[in-house]
């Protein structure tokens, strides 16, 4: 897979978030994406900037333009170094939830996106990295 262009963003404020989702807002769309192509993307990019602020105690969001062969997508990998996830399992279910919302984060932006890949463990924060193709 090749980086055709890179930025990256701080998550420290609900402000971060709204910039992360203006972002990926213009990135979906200098792809060509569909309206619900990038709907479907905003929406996991902000759950996830969410979860990163809210219980990675903020990080970072590196946004890539990439291509693999002829196709072309969007990458995201949110990165924290908050307390990390004990049971990746469980907090991929929906209902799961170590807060106080309605646990649909996680589960739901995997659902979103063409591919998901978390990575965490207690004491080493948290990477989720997303991808959808156009």
């Amino acid at each position: 897979m090749d980086v055709e262009k890179s930025d990256t963003m701080p998550i420290r404020s609900s402000e971060d978030v709204v910039r992360v989702r203006q972002a990926v807002r213009t990135g979906s769309v200098s792809l060509g994406f569909s309206l619900v192509d990038q709907t479907k993307i905003i929406t996991a990019a902000s759950e996830i900037a969410r979860n990163t602020l809210d219980y990675g105690g903020g990080g970072e969001l590196r946004l890539d333009l990439v291509r693999a062969g002829i196709r072309r997508g969007l990458r995201l990998v949110f990165s924290d170094d908050g307390p990390g996830i004990a049971d990746l399992a469980q907090a991929l279910k929906d209902g799961y939830t170590s807060g106080g919302g309605l646990g649909l984060g996680l589960g739901g932006a995997k659902r979103l996106c063409n591919e998901f890949d978390l990575r965490s463990a207690p004491g080493e924060g948290t990477t989720v990295t997303l991808i959808r193709w156009k």
